[in-house]
């Protein structure tokens, strides 16, 4: 039985930096084609009863700089090969000051406006809503040969981890671009093997 209904199939490439040094020169080489950086925060949510979780999904709230300044997704099936990310997103703009309650008080979830957590509800049967902490990520944004690239720097309590995520309707044309400019300037990179919220969940940076 399908959970999700109306979720888009998200596609990215991820390929995972291995340390400062990386992520200093990526963004180096990007800058002349910088459109910006956004500070978020990432907070994460499950059903009381694990609902979610059994079923892998996972609902986020994110808190940002720039707009939206607070959305609400739920994210489930995601596979992860090779370096591309296939997941299905819904995915809604949230009143901020609806969004912090909701961070302080999992449990106004469940009375929230918005069409995203009454299917959360309703679709996985949710009673109640229990917080499972989360991180804070710097993106940087830069328009690079007809791609959006967003450079991340996601800070955990147990470490720092760098990361070039790319949306794309073509991954493998993008990843071979991305290897090509990465390999032709020797910047280390590697496929990202886990999301950002396992790697949470994990507790431990990926080996």
């Amino acid at each position: 039985m399908s959970h999700i209904h109306k979720a888009l199939m998200e596609v990215e490439v991820k390929l995972r930096l291995p340390d400062a040094a990386a992520h200093g020169q990526l963004t180096t080489l990007l800058a002349p084609f910088h459109l910006g950086t956004h500070r978020q925060e990432n907070l994460f949510f499950d059903g009381s009863k694990a609902e979610l979780s059994a079923c892998r999904a996972v609902l986020r709230l994110r808190f940002s700089d720039r707009n939206p300044l607070c959305a609400v997704t739920l994210k489930a099936r995601a596979v992860l090969v090779d370096g591309v990310s296939r997941v299905e997103e819904d995915e809604e703009e949230l009143d901020p000051a609806i969004g912090r309650a909701c961070a302080a008080e999992p449990e106004k979830l469940m009375s929230a406006e918005s069409r995203v957590l009454r299917r959360v509800r309703e679709e996985f049967g949710v009673l109640g809503f229990v917080g499972l902490g989360g991180f804070g990520n710097v993106r940087d944004v830069y328009d690079w040969k007809g791609l959006k690239l967003e450079v991340d720097e996601t800070k955990y309590e147990f470490g720092t981890c760098y990361e070039i995520e790319c949306e794309s309707g073509d991954p493998d044309g993008a990843k071979h671009l991305l290897e090509g400019f990465l390999n032709q300037n020797g910047v280390n990179y590697s496929y990202s093997q886990v999301s950002k919220f396992a790697t949470f969940r994990a507790g431990k940076l990926p080996e």
